[in-house]
């Protein structure tokens, strides 16, 4: 049995599109959930993020989101206060969150993705930087 790689996806975002290829050039079809469309609830968010080893701090999205406006970037805010926040306005989740049976991960820089599945795309494979990441016999580089 082949358990899914779970994509939490923004469209809109070239860090989630380029996970996403990186995902099918290795050879999987990913579920992806577009959470702009179906939101989060508070257990999903919880467990997704003890999952990643991640706090809402940590994953709140802070650019290009509302997070400054809706005073969330202050200290004394708070997890619940937070957490709140992100199911009330999805954007304010950082992306994209990428699941698999390796683990759980926020994809950021891309690559991160790459220590979250068993099979890699074929090599030569760069980062956006032009590090090589996987060489042109398909062995990990970094």
């Amino acid at each position: 049995m082949t358990f899914p790689i779970v994509l939490h996806h923004n469209p809109a975002c070239g860090t989630s599109r380029k996970v996403m290829s990186i995902i099918r050039a290795a050879g999987y079809e990913p579920v992806v959930i577009d959470y702009l469309a179906t939101g989060w609830t508070r257990p999903q968010l919880q467990a997704l993020f003890a999952a990643a080893g991640l706090t809402a701090h940590e994953a709140l999205r802070r650019v290009r989101s509302p997070a400054v406006e809706l005073g969330l970037t202050a200290p004394d805010v708070t997890e619940d206060q937070l957490l709140d926040a992100m199911v009330a306005h999805p954007v304010l989740v950082h992306r994209p969150i990428v699941c698999s049976p390796r683990g759980v991960r926020l994809c950021r820089p891309p690559e991160a993705v790459l220590d979250l599945l068993d099979q890699l795309p074929p090599g030569p494979w760069a980062s956006e930087d032009g590090t090589l990441l996987i060489d042109a016999e398909g062995n990990r580089v970094v």
